[in-house]
């Protein structure tokens, strides 16, 4: 590579990054400010919170482009908290410093791997509970009252709000509504519905003269260092927040990993990852500012903008710093109706639209830990949800597995010994241009990550076929595993063939559209006609 191209190609890495980090900037504004005022904190401490977050992890987290800050379940479990405590900020510092200590902790030990094991629906279930919470505790401050602290005395006191609501504030919160949902996904695609809707909803009530409670003041020095309770009562007694909130922290930190490394096609240390936030954390609670996490929907932000690297991670909060600055003004002028409408939309965005899709398709067991870890979520306590989720779905699995304990399975035959000889014989000569890969026992939760990570890297195979040797059906983590791993081959130019020997697990694959995604033509009930069709279409090729 000569001169002018290396520096063309670097101008350009660097040109994505700066249109990432803008772009990512631009969504954390909004929300930073809903999240601050949402748990307690105020509007000042989310801003800086996510400029110190995402600047220090930035700095020494991967060098994928990671961007942080308070996200939707962060905000809850945090908010909780704020109110158990009564409010007292000092108590907060202290429980956010534990919950970083822990972090770091556990970024020593073998914990951040265990994170890929938690199967789907329970993930599901998290968060759609989360974006239920978030969108019912914000419906008081969208009629212009203050927010409650629990969803059950918000919908229990829901009439009685109603009655008594702030018309302008509703006004303005349904325009804000309107905004957030249905501008055009051309125009959001460059400009995110939520700053537009921030920026002409606020103009519009300071325009109309509206009488309607405002964020008022947020400070744009930086903020003061605050001491965390040092003696051993104090600790204690805050403890069990600060392990929630640290495994809120991680978990939504590796969850973004897991999503930034699918689209990157990249895989960054998840040890390394929860040691960036987790020092990042320390420094936003001993500043009174509102702690984090890797957050999904702006790091997916930042690298469809052309991010590839940790510049965007210094570019938004170098952002987000001018904006501070410059328009600390007109902040102070926002309606918390258009903040609450905001977060509305947040909460919808978090709820798993995806999986509700196939809900009716779905096995029972998975039905069954996903409401359960929902109804938990939304109604009793966060992280006693994703436990009993968890165990729940161990239970089911070893009931299955007991179910099918006296099943006698056939030995190796010497056709199927000849077929495997073959296989080799075949990836040889074809210069592993045709693979062949085996299923073989149950794909299910516990084996769908680690399934995935088998096919990150498929250099020189034009052909794959997937050999599915199992009748046990799949459940969601597996079928949506298996979109991943056909999406990732596509990514390679890959094509994929699907042998099938159990007509309803071919049924549940073309109930959940996957056989679609690969073809009727590409799904075979024997190996031999697969492979001699990848032969043939290899052949014809050249």
């Amino acid at each position: 590579m000569d001169l002018d191209k290396y520096f063309k190609l670097k101008l350009k890495i660097f040109a994505g990054d700066v249109f990432g980090g803008i772009n990512s900037a631009i969504i954390t504004l909004p929300q930073a400010l809903a999240f601050g005022v949402a748990t307690g904190f105020g509007a000042g401490a989310g801003i800086w919170g996510a400029i110190i977050l995402c600047f220090v992890a930035g700095m020494l987290g991967p060098k994928v482009p990671l961007i942080s800050g308070t996200t939707g379940p962060v905000a809850i479990v945090v908010a909780s908290a704020m109110i158990a405590m009564n409010n007292n900020m000092q108590a907060a510092v202290t429980v956010l410093f534990t919950a970083a200590v822990f972090q770091i902790i556990a970024s020593l030990t073998n914990i951040p791997q265990m994170v890929k094991y938690i199967p789907y629906p329970v993930i599901s279930g998290f968060m759609n509970g989360v974006g239920i919470i978030i969108i019912i505790l914000q419906l008081n401050p969208l009629m212009g009252h203050k927010a409650l602290s629990s969803t059950v005395e918000t919908v229990l006191t829901l009439h009685q709000s109603i009655l008594s609501l702030n018309h302008s504030a509703l006004f303005i919160g349904i325009v804000t509504l309107i905004i957030v949902f249905f501008v055009p996904k051309k125009i959001n695609k460059y400009i995110p519905s939520q700053i537009v809707a921030l920026i002409f909803c606020t103009w519009l009530s300071v325009k109309m003269g509206l009488n309607l409670d405002r964020i008022s003041e947020v400070s744009v020095s930086f903020p003061a260092l605050i001491k965390p309770y040092c003696d051993f009562s104090h600790i204690i007694e805050y403890l069990p927040y600060a392990l929630t909130i640290a495994i809120v922290f991680s978990a939504e930190s590796m969850l973004t990993g897991l999503v930034s490394d699918s689209l990157t096609k990249t895989r960054h240390n998840p040890k390394h990852l929860l040691a960036a936030q987790g020092i990042g954390n320390i420094f936003c609670s001993i500043t009174g500012s509102l702690g984090g996490s890797a957050a999904t929907m702006r790091t997916v932000a930042a690298l469809n903008a052309g991010a590839t690297t940790k510049i965007a991670a210094f570019i938004n909060p170098f952002l987000l710093l001018i904006l501070l600055f410059k328009f600390s003004g007109f902040v102070a002028q926002i309606p918390l109706a258009v903040l609450a409408a905001i977060l509305i939309k947040i909460g919808y965005d978090i709820i798993d639209v995806k999986l509700l899709k196939v809900l009716k398709y779905a096995p029972k067991d998975d039905l069954y830990v996903l409401f359960t870890v929902f109804f938990l979520t939304v109604f009793y306590n966060l992280i006693f949800a994703v436990g009993a989720g968890i165990t729940l779905a161990a239970l089911l699995y070893a009931k299955r597995v007991a179910d099918k304990a006296d099943i006698i399975h056939k030995p190796l035959s010497n056709y199927d010994a000849d077929i495997m000889e073959y296989e080799k014989i075949l990836e040889n000569d074809y210069h592993h241009k045709i693979r062949v890969v085996h299923i073989s026992g149950q794909f299910f939760f516990g084996s769908a990550t680690q399934l995935i990570s088998k096919f990150e890297d498929m250099l020189g195979t034009k052909y794959l076929i997937l050999n599915y040797e199992a009748d046990d059906l799949l459940d969601i983590s597996a079928i949506f595993a298996l979109e991943d791993i056909i999406l990732r081959l596509k990514a390679q130019e890959v094509e994929m063939l699907l042998v099938i020997k159990n007509e309803d697990v071919l049924k549940q694959l073309k109930e959940h559209n996957i056989l679609n995604q690969i073809g009727e033509n590409y799904t075979f009930f024997e190996e031999m006609p697969a492979i001699e069709y990848a032969k043939e279409q290899l052949k014809n090729s050249f």
